[in-house]
């Protein structure tokens, strides 16, 4: 990306941590995930909300989910194509309703219902990137997909998330994603599944990753960090290892996962070439973001 465009994500980045951080003084751990996230939503810099990728057809199709470790409790929605705001509306899932994932017609449904704002619709800079996309693969992409990740490494970029710990020793976790551009209509990666890509649990850990969803689901990796934990590892020798397992099984630039454990440390690792992250407490200042 250009030094316009970097600043531009480091700026947007910035405003999610303060946004989180701001929250997080005076509620708790799940408003200030949701809260960070739904600012990245925002924006339309990121592959999630407002800037979500295109699927196959041209269309926009959300996923995200949210969980709080405090009870376990988890919301999720996926093929969501009414709204740009999918964090709050898988926080809706997961307050409102008895269920854990609500997919197409009915998560539009239940956006519609609660009063969301409507997609605008992808942005001059998503309907560029689809073009050349298109261009790049023709009319095959049907044949592509069934080459592993030779061909879908070319279009991961962007999805968002959150962790966060609040005075009380609560954990939430959250991730947000238009997917891979020239997704097959109705793809579903990680980002709505817990375990997958996104985990929290008191007492361990909060968890949330991106990358090649595929990957995540394959290795339920979120839920495979607090395990090692649960288990006696460090959160940095935890992420280390269920980074490294995906590296070796499917190559690089396909995980990048952030977290914080039950005493507060911040850990983060990725085999990807580039990897946005930031982290701030109410104790200290906020930190610059970086991408490596």
């Amino acid at each position: 990306m250009s030094e316009e465009e970097r600043r531009e994500v480091e700026n947007a980045l910035i405003g999610s941590l303060k946004a989180g951080l701001e929250v997080l003084r005076g509620g708790n751990a799940l408003d200030a995930v949701e809260e960070a996230v739904k600012s990245l939503e925002a924006t339309g810099l990121f592959n999630a909300g407002k800037g979500a990728v295109l699927n196959l057809r041209g269309e926009v199709e959300l996923d995200a989910g949210i969980m709080w470790g405090k009870t376990l409790s988890a919301g999720a929605v996926a093929s969501l194509k009414r709204t740009w705001n999918a964090i709050s509306l898988a926080r809706v899932v997961m307050e409102k309703t008895d269920h854990v994932l609500i997919v197409g017609e009915g998560a539009d449904l239940l956006a519609e219902k609660f009063g969301f704002e409507r997609h605008p619709g992808p942005t001059r800079r998503v309907l560029e990137r689809y073009s050349e996309c298109r261009k790049l693969v023709g009319e095959t992409r049907y044949e592509l997909w069934r080459r592993n990740y030779e061909v879908s490494n070319l279009f991961v970029n962007d999805t968002v998330g959150a962790v966060a710990l609040d005075q009380e020793g609560n954990l939430a976790a959250a991730a947000s994603t238009g997917g891979l551009f020239l997704k097959l209509p109705g793809r579903v990666g990680d980002s709505p599944i817990p375990g997958a890509g996104f985990y929290a649990e008191n007492g361990v850990a909060a968890v949330s990753a991106t990358g090649v969803g595929e990957v995540m689901l394959k290795l339920s990796l979120a839920s495979r960090v607090a395990l090692l934990i649960r288990g006696g590892y460090s959160l940095e020798r935890a992420l280390s290892e269920a980074v490294s397992l995906a590296t070796n099984l499917f190559g690089a630039n396909t995980v990048g996962v952030i977290a914080v454990d039950a005493q507060g440390n911040y850990a983060e690792k990725t085999n990807a070439e580039v990897f946005y992250r930031g982290w701030a407490s109410p104790s200290g200042s906020v930190l610059r973001p970086t991408s490596r």
